[in-house]
């Protein structure tokens, strides 16, 4: 199993650790809940420098990128970021991804921490134009500074003016006293922040600088437990369970990440399931009867027949009240349709409902 810079730091603070896509990862430190009401209220730092980072360099690492994403990365300028996924050449999702333009012949890509060799051979067996590519994965470190406190928390390590940086943009710059920091207004949570991309190196040093500046702002560390309620929240989709290499972008709600303005990747064959129609949908779907919905559980009708099943479901801190994601057969999924999920062979009562969950 392998370790981040900082496994030791979360050990030496009793954060509880699991394995999770082949790393040793804080899961919590006081609980799911205090976690997640610390990103949602005040400022919480994740360590997810398990996820993958590449760089993609030369004359033609755009048209590269443009060939195996499904957004239009033209739409790039220098210090901006898109969402994006890499479709294979079935109708499924290799992964999904944050494009970054360092300038116009340099972009990172970040992708998922359980995808990041299979992305790598994905995007290398398309590269028949002799781009650069790097996978600085191994190398970097990321912490997640997220929480409506995160600009003020963060504001005095740096000369970069974060409370102007708009939403999925970046900037390189000194960042703790360190060179060459790319911090980025970007996250997971739904709850504001910024993600501070950095050497391994200077991990320690980034992570007293950062917990001694929050401190009056009531700064905590976060696991991953709170990670999943706080994305689950907003609607956010988690590769494994939510998107696979089975679901379509248009089936999972991501036509807006998926441009024919070019071609990609199996582009012709997801534009005629566009014009066509999908048979089935991802949908938000809260509890009414008492429940945990939990990925995989089957979804039924009325009468018992399964209409589909699970891929994420929790109890929102935030809410009070179980909440789901899952894909259903398209009939039930209009906003208010009832649908039950089978928990322990009992049909529980629950509704559709639009993303996101929280507001």
């Amino acid at each position: 199993m392998k370790n981040t810079a900082l496994t030791e730091k979360h050990i030496s603070l009793g954060a509880k650790m699991v394995p999770f896509a082949g790393y040793n990862m804080p899961v919590t430190y006081e609980g799911i809940n205090a976690e997640h009401a610390t990103v949602r209220s005040a400022v919480g730092v994740f360590d997810v420098s398990h996820m993958g980072e590449f760089i993609l360099k030369g004359e033609n690492a755009l048209d590269l990128i443009q060939r195996v994403t499904s957004n239009d990365a033209s739409k790039l300028i220098d210090g901006k970021v898109q969402y994006s996924c890499l479709p294979n050449e079935d109708g499924g999702i290799v992964d999904d991804l944050l494009v970054y333009r360092i300038d116009e012949k340099t972009y990172m890509l970040v992708v998922n921490a359980s995808n990041i060799d299979k992305d790598w051979e994905w995007i290398k067996k398309y590269n028949t134009a002799n781009v650069e590519m790097h996978n600085i994965s191994d190398k970097t470190s990321l912490l997640a500074v997220q929480g409506p406190k995160a600009a003020d928390a963060l504001q005095s390590l740096t000369d970069i003016d974060l409370g102007s940086m708009e939403y999925y943009t970046f900037k390189k710059g000194t960042f703790a006293g360190i060179d060459n920091v790319v911090v980025s207004a970007t996250g997971y949570t739904g709850a504001g922040g910024f993600e501070v991309y950095f050497d391994n190196e200077h991990a320690d040093k980034m992570w007293e600088a950062i917990f001694s500046a929050g401190a009056e702002y009531g700064i905590k560390p976060i696991g991953l437990a709170a990670r999943d309620t706080l994305r689950l929240e907003m609607g956010f989709c988690l590769y494994g369970n939510d998107i696979d290499d089975t679901t379509s972008p248009i089936e999972a709600g991501l036509g807006w990440i998926t441009k024919f303005t070019k071609p990609f990747t199996n582009s012709e064959a997801l534009q005629a399931q566009k014009e066509a129609g999908v048979t089935r949908k991802l949908v938000g779907f809260e509890m009414i009867d008492r429940g945990i919905p939990r990925h995989d559980y089957q979804i039924v009708d009325a009468q018992g027949k399964v209409i589909g099943k699970v891929t994420s479901g929790t109890q929102s801190p935030s809410l009070q009240k179980a909440i789901g994601m899952g894909y259903v057969a398209k009939e039930f999924a209009k906003e208010g349709t009832e649908i039950f999920v089978e928990i322990r062979n009992t049909k529980i009562k629950a509704k559709v409902v639009k993303f996101p969950f929280y507001k």
